[in-house]
C-alpha cells in the first residue's frame, strides 16, 4: 500500500475571512433584525464586533475530505459554501488555510476589477514531520488574503467534502458610496457627533472614527465622549501633573506663576522668568519694608502712648500730684527737691547698666548717675513701695528736701514715673564707713582721731534730724554701711528709705519692725514702738564698731557674744575693755579718752530706752572729748616748740609719725567730762 493508503488523509479547508456583505439568501432569526442601514444580513454567527478595527468576526463553513488507512473515503460528502457573496476581506486578519497531507487548495477572485488567484500546497512524507500548532507547509499551509479581494471562489483537488463551521471576520464597510457623496446627502451619514469619517484606500466606502481626544462608538448619538487626559498621567505630557487642564477633545499644560513656556515634556517646558521674578521680588521687598516700617511706626506710637499713660498712672499712684502741690508751696526755697522724669534717670544711669551699681541692700539698689550738668548723683531704686503710705512718703520727700546739714547726704529729688519711686541723692565718692573699718576699701586705714571725728559728725547729723528739723525724723536704720565718707573722711548719713516722720506732739510710733540685725533696738523689737532712742541704740553699735573694729553680728564669736553690743557690754562689765578694743587704736589713742568714749557707747546700748541719752547729748559729749584731746595736743605741741628737744635726743614720749601721746606725759587730770548719771 502506498503512502496515500497508509496514512489517514484529512483535508480541511478553512477560510478565515472578513466580509462586507452577506448573501441575501440567508434568513435572519425571527428575533434578529436582518437589515443594517441599506444592507441586509443573513443568519451568521458573530463572535465579536470591533469599533476600533471596523470589523466583525463570524463563523463560516469548513470543507473536509477524509480517508482511512486503506485509502477509503470516510464520512459523507460535504461542500464549501461559495464565497462569491463576500466582497471584501480584512487584512491581515483573514488567511486562507489548508490542513492535511498531499492537499492542494486554490482561491480565486477579483482585485481592482482584475482576476486574482492564490493558493497553497501541504505535503507529508511522514506523520513524524507534522508539528502540532505549526503551519509551515508540512501538514498545513497558509497564505494571507489581500485587501480588496471580492467575488471569491475556491477549488481543491478532492471532490468530496464535509462542511463544518469556520471562523470568519467581517469588515464594517458602509456601502459603496464615497464619503464626499454622503456629506452631500447627509440624511444617511453614519458618523455621529465628535467623530470623523475616513475613506477606505483599497476600496470605495468609508468608516467612522472618534475624533482625537474622544473615545466610544462613533455610530451612536453621543457615542464619542471626551477623554480626561489629566486623570491619567500616561495620557498627558505635562511636566507637572497638577498643572494639566482638560479641554474638549484635548488638554493644556500650564506653568506655575512667574514661569513661561508650554509646560509640556516634549515642548518648551517651564522656564522661570528671571526679570519678572526680580521685579516681583523687588516689589514684594519694597512692600514688605514699607509694611514693616508702617507696623513699626504704629507699634512704637502705640507703645509710646501706653508708656506715657503708664508713667501718668505711676505718677498719680506714687503721689506725684500731691508732691507737686506741696513743692509748689516751697517755691521760695532754693533747696526745693526736683521731680525727675524717667527718661532723665534712664539716661543718667545708661539704662540702669550693671556697671553703674554702687550698692545693694534689702530695700533696693543704688546706681551711680551723671546729670546733664555733669553733677554726679546716687540713684536709689526701691524694690517695693507701700501703696497705703504714699501720702506719708511724699511728706518725707518734702522734709528730706528741706534738710540742709553738712553731714547728711543731700536729697536732690525723685522720679515717680516708675512702678516704684526713684530717689536721687548727692554722690559720695569714698565709699562707706563699713568698708574702711573692715579694710574692704583700697583707701588708707582710718586713724582713731579720724574715727572719733566721724562719730561726732554722725551724732551731730542724727541730733539735727531728731530735734532741729522742721519735722523730727527717725532714721530707723543707722549702721556703718549707711554712713558715707567724702575724700577727706567727712561723714554723710544716708539711706532714708525706712525713715519715719514723727509729729512733734508724739514721742513714739507703732510700726512694723524694720532695720538690720545687730543694730536693732531690742526694746523696739519687743514692743514695735519706734522712738528716737532706737537711733541712739543703733549709733551705739556703730561707736563700738569704731572702737573694736569688729562686725555688729558675727557667728565666729560664742553664741552669747554673737551680737557686738552684748559682747561689748559683757567685756565692759568684766573690765576687759582693752581686750576688745582694736590694738592699733589702743596704741595710737589716749586710753582715758577711749574709756570715756566706751562709757558713752555703753550708755547708748542700755536696754531700756528711757535710760539712754538723746542724740544731742551724745553729740555734745563726743564733741567735748574730741575738743579736749585736741586742746591737750595743741598745748603739748606749743610747749615742745618753746623748749624744743635736747640736742641729739628724741623724745620717747612723743612720736609725730603716728600721732601718739604718752599717758605719763599728758594725763586727763583737770578735764571735766559730761556725766550721764541721770540717763540724759
Amino acid at each position: 500500500m502506498g503512502l496515500r493508503e497508509m496514512l489517514v488523509h484529512i483535508t480541511t479547508i478553512a477560510v478565515i475571512i472578513t466580509i462586507s456583505n452577506v448573501a441575501a439568501k440567508c434568513v435572519a432569526k425571527p428575533d434578529c433584525h436582518n437589515k443594517c442601514g441599506d444592507r441586509k444580513t443573513s443568519g451568521l454567527t458573530v463572535t465579536n464586533i470591533s469599533i476600533e478595527t471596523h470589523g466583525l468576526r463570524v463563523l463560516s463553513d469548513v470543507a473536509r475530505d477524509c480517508y482511512n488507512s486503506n485509502g477509503t473515503r470516510v464520512g459523507p460528502q460535504s461542500t464549501l459554501t461559495p464565497l462569491s457573496h463576500v466582497h471584501h476581506f480584512h487584512k491581515p486578519i483573514n488567511k486562507f488555510t489548508a490542513v492535511g497531507c498531499n492537499t492542494y487548495a486554490f482561491l480565486t477572485g477579483k482585485q481592482n476589477e482584475e482576476n486574482y488567484s492564490i493558493g497553497c500546497m501541504s505535503l507529508c512524507n511522514s506523520l513524524r514531520n507534522v508539528v502540532n500548532g505549526s503551519c509551515s507547509g508540512v501538514g498545513c499551509c497558509q497564505v494571507e488574503l489581500p485587501a480588496g479581494l471580492k467575488d471569491i471562489s475556491m477549488e481543491i483537488l478532492s471532490s468530496i467534502f464535509q462542511t463544518k463551521h469556520s471562523l470568519c471576520c467581517l469588515i464594517g464597510q458602509l456601502g459603496m458610496r464615497h464619503v464626499k457623496k454622503q456629506l452631500k446627502t447627509n440624511t444617511n451619514f453614519a458618523c455621529k457627533r465628535n467623530s470623523e469619517c475616513h475613506n477606505l484606500k483599497t476600496r470605495s466606502g468609508y468608516v467612522c472614527k472618534c475624533k482625537q481626544g474622544y473615545q466610544g462608538n462613533p455610530y451612536l448619538d453621543d457615542g464619542c465622549q471626551d477623554i480626561n487626559e489629566c486623570e491619567h498621567p500616561d495620557l498627558n505630557n505635562c511636566t507637572i501633573a497638577k498643572n494639566c487642564v482638560n479641554t474638549k477633545g484635548n488638554y493644556t499644560c500650564h506653568c506655575p506663576k512667574w514661569n513661561k513656556g508650554d509646560g509640556r515634556k516634549d515642548g518648551e517646558g517651564c522656564v522661570a522668568e528671571l526679570i519678572l521674578v526680580i521685579e516681583i521680588a523687588g516689589a514684594a521687598a519694597i512692600s514688605l519694608i514699607a509694611l514693616l516700617v508702617g507696623i513699626s511706626w504704629v507699634y512704637f506710637l502705640v507703645k509710646k502712648r501706653r508708656l506715657v499713660k503708664l508713667k501718668e498712672h505711676f505718677f498719680r499712684q506714687n503721689g506725684g500730684l500731691i508732691l507737686q502741690q506741696q513743692l509748689s508751696n516751697e517755691e521760695g526755697s532754693s533747696e526745693t527737691a526736683k521731680i525727675f522724669t524717667a527718661k532723665e534717670l534712664k539716661k543718667a544711669t545708661n539704662n540702669y547698666n550693671e556697671t553703674r551699681i554702687i550698692g545693694r541692700g534689702g530695700f533696693g539698689t543704688v546706681y551711680k548717675g551723671f546729670l546733664p550738668n555733669n553733677r554726679i548723683v546716687a540713684i536709689k531704686k526701691s524694690k517695693t513701695v507701700d501703696q497705703g503710705q504714699i501720702e506719708q512718703f511724699i511728706n518725707e520727700v518734702v522734709v528730706l528736701s528741706q534738710i540742709n546739714h553738712r553731714n547728711v547726704v543731700k536729697f536732690l529729688g525723685c522720679c515717680l514715673e516708675a512702678n516704684v519711686p526713684l530717689l536721687v541723692y548727692d554722690f559720695v565718692s569714698n565709699g562707706t564707713l563699713f568698708k574702711h573699718i573692715y579694710h574692704e576699701s583700697s583707701g588708707s586705714i582710718i586713724l582713731w582721731e579720724t574715727r572719733l571725728r566721724i562719730a561726732v559728725e554722725t551724732a551731730d547729723a542724727l541730733s539735727y534730724m531728731h530735734s532741729a528739723a522742721s519735722t523730727p525724723i527717725i532714721h530707723r536704720d543707722v549702721k556703718s554701711t549707711n554712713i558715707l565718707l567724702e575724700e577727706d573722711f567727712t561723714a554723710k548719713v544716708s539711706d532714708f528709705g525706712t525713715s519715719k516722720l514723727v509729729p512733734r506732739d508724739q514721742k513714739q510710733l507703732e510700726t512694723v519692725v524694720q532695720g538690720t540685725l545687730g543694730y536693732l533696738d531690742p526694746e523696739y523689737v519687743q514692743t514695735n514702738q519706734l522712738t528716737e532712742k532706737s537711733d541712739v541704740y543703733s549709733f551705739g553699735v556703730v561707736l563700738v564698731e569704731l572702737l573694736t573694729g569688729q562686725k555688729a553680728l558675727s557667728f565666729v564669736r560664742p553664741e552669747e557674744r554673737r551680737s557686738l553690743a552684748m559682747h561689748f557690754l559683757l567685756s565692759f562689765k568684766e573690765d576687759k575693755l582693752l581686750e576688745i578694743i582694736e590694738t592699733r587704736i589702743v596704741e595710737e589713742g589716749n586710753m582715758d579718752q577711749l574709756k570715756e568714749v566706751a562709757k558713752v557707747a555703753a550708755k547708748c546700748l542700755i536696754v531700756k530706752g528711757d535710760e539712754r541719752p538723746t542724740m544731742k547729748e551724745v553729740a555734745i559729749e563726743l564733741d567735748g572729748l574730741r575738743k579736749m584731746e585736741k586742746d591737750i595736743r595743741d598745748n603739748v605741741e606749743s610747749k615742745l616748740e618753746e623748749t624744743g628737744p635736747l640736742i641729739g635726743e628724741t623724745s620717747s614720749n612723743y612720736k609725730n609719725g603716728d600721732q601718739t601721746l604718752s599717758n605719763e606725759t599728758v594725763g586727763t587730770d583737770g578735764l571735766k567730762l559730761f556725766s550721764f548719771d541721770n540717763g540724759r
